[in-house]
């Protein structure tokens, strides 16, 4: 591939250039292009690289430098299988990017952590930065980003046994990176290779080994193109064993030789797997001195390795003394048979019940029925527990399945609610007075030939109503351009309707950086509505004043108070006149409605109050309607 050339040649050019240069800064920006390359392609290069990097960050900090060191480093101690530490870096990039870094870094932080939440079973952390990600992702669409939620999202479903939804993710997944119109990057090609691993995962579990060799294939050919050699052994593997359930003996020996040969340290297991598998090749061509020193070449592997091997080491056992058994040796057959066991015996009863099928052939074998018998009569018990097992772990599935179904179900029902009410919202979102009153106001400055205020009141009119049909499309606008849209609409009714008999301010805090945090849609103007038509209609000199503050750090405060006749004496004269009696509920409950449906989404206490102010003798002197708003982060590139 060209681009592949193409960035291996830019790889060299920085190594050269880093040879030659001295200067601290200079070759911190060297070392962070060439960590993000090494991190995907080689490993050990790229610890280098991060080495000096936090050399250099201890004498010249940089938040910029310091967030691409710890995710980089995250996500080179999650290949290394050290998910704790890459969890302590991957927290230290959350801190730093929730701070002063944009969406789409923010977004990539959380869906490449949230893979590592996945090795290490936080499947609730994992599910909720997945979340995350894709709420944020809302306001700056981005496919490739989108892509790679999928890819996690497809291997969540993996981690709980849901294969078809699973597969219904990680497919759309690879149709979405693939037919991508930009250039691929590294990192979006080793989420192609994590979705082929994954569905070659599904292929085989649902017993369809062809497929799994195919979906396997992909994966290690794109990285034998890309280079992308740390996560090679792994794929060599999976395709052997996919050859070998198809009693492809060549092509399965072929790739666990492979597998073993790639210069990739880090992955001991998988070289271990490959060991052991080459070495079952050898036995059954009767091989047995090479598949012997194959056997204890990955025993070895395994015993050096941390955690949990009793299952790979029970079938090594197993398969050593199947293998003295055929060359007559039954006392070391039996000794390996009984490790076989013993390993076993800690906690996998599949692998157990195995070996105690293979120990019965073994007696029966000897006509040594008695024990034979013993031995099926124990892998019978030691089946059933299993398929008991089984059945209690397909039941807890079913249960995971129906959950999780059941919260995507309500999501997307709080969606078409949320969306149904938004464009209720838009058809009760201007009074049909004030349309008319505007409009009749800049007719009269056209007939009354005053033609520069019918042009700057008709553009402003033309803008709000654009900006109106606009916002309906959105699920969120920021903060400054709510308020300019407020602007528009209050300047109009000040100087169209009311004759500059209307006053208003609009107050922001000094904490609210309103060009970066949003806000839902339509949200304020519906109360700022009702309050000019309630409230100031007949008042001689109405004020409107709106307040925004932040209630705490994921809510806005805004305060919306007018100095009108009060809600009682607005619906005395309401009941008298009928004059649009039904406004109230279709603009204010509807935005009502819309925010019971954000408390459900968010699970805060989003609510509106309803305050009526009143002078020492009793009388309405207004009314203070408060609504508490989620933020939603809109931050742009620094």
């Amino acid at each position: 591939m060209t681009t592949h050339l193409d960035q291996k040649a830019n790889i060299k050019l920085l190594e050269r250039q880093l040879g030659q240069q001295k200067e601290s800064r200079q070759r911190l920006v060297l070392l962070d292009q060439l960590a993000s390359h090494y991190t995907f392609t080689n490993v050990r290069k790229g610890q280098k690289c991060l080495a000096e990097i936090a050399k250099i960050l201890l004498f010249i900090p940089n938040p910029d430098f310091e967030l691409n060191y710890h995710k980089n480093t995250a996500l080179i101690e999650n290949q290394l299988y050290n998910y704790l530490l890459a969890e302590q870096h991957f927290q230290k990039s959350i801190e730093i990017v929730e701070e002063r870094g944009d969406i789409q870094q923010q977004v990539d932080t959380y869906i490449d952590y949230s893979g590592t939440c996945l090795n290490l079973d936080k499947r609730e952390m994992a599910k909720y930065f997945i979340e995350e990600a894709a709420k944020k992702l809302k306001a700056f669409p981005d496919n490739l980003l989108e892509a790679r939620i999928t890819c996690r999202s497809g291997f969540l479903s993996l981690h709980v046994n849901n294969y078809a939804r699973a597969i219904e993710l990680l497919l759309e997944a690879e149709k979405n990176i693939t037919a991508a119109e930009h250039r691929l990057t590294l990192k979006d090609y080793y989420f192609l290779t994590l979705i082929y691993s994954g569905l070659g995962r599904i292929y085989e579990h649902n017993g369809n080994t062809t497929k799994s060799v195919k979906a396997y294939l992909k994966g290690a050919n794109l990285c034998e193109t890309i280079g992308m050699r740390t996560r090679m052994s792994w794929h060599y593997l999976n395709v052997g064993k996919s050859y070998l359930s198809l009693d492809e003996h060549d092509s399965a020996e072929s790739f666990f030789s492979k597998a073993i040969q790639i210069q990739d340290d880090i992955s001991q297991d998988a070289r271990a797997g490959a060991y052991a598998n080459l070495g079952y090749c050898y036995y059954l061509k009767q091989n047995y001195e090479v598949a012997l020193e194959l056997f204890g070449k990955a025993e070895n592997l395994y015993i050096e390795r941390k955690g949990d091997n009793s299952t790979n080491l029970s079938r090594i056992e197993c398969w050593k003394a199947r293998l003295y058994a055929e060359m007559n040796r039954h006392s070391r057959a039996e000794r390996h048979f009984f490790k076989a066991f013993e390993y076993a015996a800690d906690n996998d009863q599949k692998q157990l019940s195995d070996v105690c099928q293979h120990i019965a052939e073994y007696h029966a074998d000897l006509e040594n029925f008695k024990s034979a018998y013993e031995y099926l009569q124990l892998y019978n018990e030691i089946k059933e527990r299993h398929n008991e097992e089984v059945n209690e772990r397909g039941v807890m599935e079913m249960q995971v399945k129906y959950e999780t179904e059941k919260s995507e179900q309500e999501a997307k029902m709080l969606r078409l609610q949320a969306t149904g009410l938004q464009l209720k919202a838009l058809r009760a979102q201007m009074n049909p007075h004030f349309m008319y009153n505007a409009l009749n106001s800049i007719q009269n400055f056209i007939t009354s030939e005053q033609t520069e205020s019918a042009t700057k009141y008709l553009a402003k009119f033309a803008k709000l109503m654009r900006q109106s049909l606009e916002y309906s499309d959105l699920e969120m606008i920021s903060l400054e351009k709510e308020i300019d849209f407020l602007e528009d609409y209050l300047l109009l009714n000040q100087k169209l309707r009311f004759e500059n008999f209307l006053k208003y301010e609009i107050n922001l805090s000094e904490d609210i950086e309103e060009d970066i945090m949003g806000m839902p849609t339509m949200i304020i103007q519906p109360y700022v509505e009702n309050a000019i038509e309630h409230g100031l209609r007949t008042v001689e000199s109405g004020l409107v004043r709106i307040n925004f503050s932040l209630f705490d750090e994921d809510t806005i405060l805004c305060v919306i108070q007018d100095n009108g006749i009060g809600r009682e004496v607005a619906k005395e004269r309401q009941r008298k006149d009928g004059y649009h009696l039904t406004h109230k509920s279709r603009g204010t409950s509807i935005t009502e409605q819309r925010l019971r449906i954000l408390q459900k989404s968010h699970k805060k206490g989003f609510h509106v109050k309803t305050i009526d102010l009143r002078d020492t003798k009793g009388k309405g002197i207004g009314t203070r309607v408060e609504v508490k708003i989620p933020i939603i982060d809109l931050q742009i590139k620094i």
